[in-house]
């Protein structure tokens, strides 16, 4: 059971380089990655513009911060050319 679940592990292992092609499927994902992380960005903004109490209008500024960087980061991966005019690392 062990060597099985081993074997398991070996075969889901981490690519050390992105496949030179990217399928429909996969693209249609990253296309939901950027849209989800997009939606949280706006939806956090409105949710600080809205509040009165400030330590929530901060937690919501933050929140909306970490899905900013994370749809850059997903921009910066699909777009590696680019990287050194946005700024992002």
């Amino acid at each position: 059971m062990q060597q099985q679940n081993m074997n398991m592990q070996n075969q889901q292992g981490v690519m050390q380089q992105p496949p030179a092609v990217i399928s429909t499927k996969d693209s249609m994902y990253l296309t939901d990655m950027l849209s989800w992380n997009l939606l949280a960005v706006k939806k956090a903004h409105f949710y600080a513009q809205q509040c009165q109490c400030q330590e929530l209008k901060a937690e919501f500024e933050r929140c909306g911060q970490m899905h900013q960087r994370h749809y850059d980061q997903i921009l910066t991966h699909l777009n590696p050319q680019n990287q050194s005019f946005t700024g992002v690392q």
